[in-house]
């Protein structure tokens, strides 16, 4: 039978909604069912294209045995992370704090107040190593609350109060270009001077920090930041990361050199690569820049949005029960769509061999210059560029007849303000009017369906919509408004960023600290409220806020706007 999560509209709560296990969203119900039976509440925060997720949702959330314990035990709460990035947001810090570490799908334990005392993030179903295994933690837990009720409340009891302090504003340091210099050498002494990107593995595209350095460039006329910026870009375009055939950006690369991805594709990603690649084409004019960016658009306008303009959130990384098989490829099928000879100098340009690189398959990716693989193959430049053309599209057209990977349908107001600053900016840049058309599409339908008495809710899907908007949808709705009036002409864009920047200023404004909260004044009660100043996966509320108030200021010569921003 059903459990709770049946009429909830989010794609991966509706996931488990088949489960043994008793799940229910967040809300009054679960937690008045932990006061009243005295029993710990079982937090489970994921995202419906997060790989680890539906790995422990088939471990352990479908185990008969495994629900039963966790029913017997627990109230189970599930909630998605995009749906709810409040308690994303206080629940990481405590896992952080408790782990040394974070990630998805996240698993907390609570009192019965919400507040927690321990948590991680994924547990196998048997003990594998040094990570125990899941019914291991469940009986440990449990015991722990009922026979040693003090010590879990004050381990509680000590989290919460740092979930407390964190959200206080750190120092206030002096705002000029010492520290613009200072973040661009910290930033520089961390690049891959051989791949691109930052240091390391895995490897996360970083738009936020190459759009600083890109900024720096244009501030200082010092060449090296413009350097890491195109060296990045490049490496980037080229890898297995992007999607060679169809456009767009995986979530991030497993390995140093952006040949494996996680195969996940995220909206906000796109939207905010999208500008950076735009950005580097306005200043340098390379084509490539320009063609990674209308691909990544079109790929966007054909997979993810809804017939009402809105945007979808993610798709999915694997299909048919295997991570990447959607996007892999052998000589074999090559050869079958394209014949033997393109197939020999298509293969020989994506490095694609029978060993394979991925589970002996083949992620697309360049592996030489096409000037070089011609001469190493004995071929004109031109006909390999003919080979390479021809064969994106019609293996394309081949890849378009499989099982597609699953896609998170519900649009998001913040994720959707990303996308819709990337449109309007490239609409206006490349000249390009039916990218203007979509972002208009865009904003009709969010301020039309994803408002109500002025304030903007969170979430739509098949018509619904619902839960208070969060300062992140706010600012980043702003923000794209203010580009699409920009891009436009047409006032009224400039108009509807206002009447938002109002309810902003009113609702989540730090009166005392200066900057903005995460949640609304009128939010539920939580155990903290939230203040993120840190960028992350996508910019921070109070980041997008600063530039935005900054921005709606020199539109409108209004002195609160530049204030508030200055308070961020």
């Amino acid at each position: 039978m059903a459990n709770r999560l049946q009429h909830e509209t989010s794609p991966y709560l509706l996931q488990h909604a088949d489960n043994p296990v008793d799940w229910y969203p967040w809300g009054d119900e679960a937690l008045g069912k932990a006061r009243a039976e005295d029993k710990p509440i079982l937090l489970s925060i994921g995202y419906s294209a997060c790989h680890w997720c539906h790995v422990m949702e088939h471990e352990s959330f479908e185990n008969d045995e495994i629900a039963g314990l966790m029913n017997d035990l627990f109230v189970n709460v599930k909630v998605d992370r995009e749906e709810r990035p409040d308690l994303d947001s206080i629940y990481m810090t405590a896992v952080q704090a408790m782990t040394g570490h974070g990630g998805w799908p996240m698993t907390v334990f609570l009192l019965p107040d919400g507040t927690p005392f321990y948590g991680g993030t994924y547990f196998p179903p048997e003990d594998r190593g040094q990570m125990p295994g899941f019914p291991r933690v469940l009986a440990s837990v449990a015991d722990a609350y009922r026979s040693r009720r003090a010590d879990v409340e004050r381990s509680g009891g000590q989290l919460r109060e740092m979930l407390t302090r964190v959200t206080a504003r750190r120092g206030d340091p002096t705002l000029d270009t010492t520290l613009l210099d200072q973040a661009t050498r910290a930033l520089l002494a961390q690049i891959d001077w051989q791949e691109g990107g930052l240091s390391g593995a895995p490897k996360f595209p970083q738009p936020m920090a190459f759009e600083f350095l890109l900024r720096s460039h244009a501030r200082t006329g010092e060449q090296r930041p413009l350097d890491a910026v195109e060296l990045t870009l490049r490496k980037m375009a080229e890898g297995g990361i992007y999607d060679q055939l169809g456009g767009g950006f995986h979530r991030y690369s497993v390995d140093a050199v952006w040949l494996a991805p996680h195969f996940e594709k995220m909206l906000y990603d796109n939207a905010l690569l999208a500008r950076l690649y735009l950005q580097a084409y306005l200043l340098t004019r390379n084509p490539l820049y320009r063609r990674i960016v209308e691909e990544t658009l079109e790929y966007v306008c054909r997979e993810m949005t809804d017939a009402s303009g809105g945007f979808y959130s993610t798709q999915d990384a694997d299909s048919e029960g295997e991570e990447g098989k959607f996007f892999l490829w052998t000589p074999a099928e090559i050869a079958e769509v394209l014949g033997q000879e393109d197939s020999r100098l298509f293969c020989a340009y994506f490095d694609v061999t029978e060993r394979g690189n991925f589970e002996h398959r083949n992620i697309l990716h360049v592996g030489a210059t096409i000037e070089a693989t011609a001469l190493m193959l004995g071929v004109e430049p031109d006909r390999m560029q003919e080979a390479i053309s021809r064969g994106r599209h019609l293996l394309f057209d081949r890849r378009e007849q499989r099982v597609k990977p699953a896609r998170d349908e519900k649009v998001l107001t913040a994720w959707n303000g990303l996308m819709l600053r990337a449109f309007a900016e490239a609409g206006a840049s490349l000249d390009r009017s039916q990218y203007l058309e979509i972002a208009v599409r865009n904003a009709d339908f969010v301020l039309r369906d994803l408002r109500r008495d002025g304030r903007l809710l969170r979430t739509w899907k098949a018509g619904r919509a619902k839960l208070n908007g969060y300062l992140e949808d706010y600012s980043h709705y702003i923000d794209g408004l203010i580009s699409l009036y920009e891009a436009s002409g047409e006032p009224r864009w400039l108009e509807e960023a206002q009447s938002l920047a109002h309810v902003m200023l009113d609702q989540f404004a730090d009166e005392e600290q200066g900057g903005f909260h995460d949640t609304g004044r009128d939010h539920e009660q939580l155990i903290s409220r939230p203040k993120d100043l840190f960028d992350n996966a996508v910019p921070s509320g109070n980041s997008v806020a600063a530039e935005a108030l900054q921005r709606l200021s020199l539109l409108t010569g209004e002195e609160r706007y530049r204030s508030a921003a200055r308070g961020c």
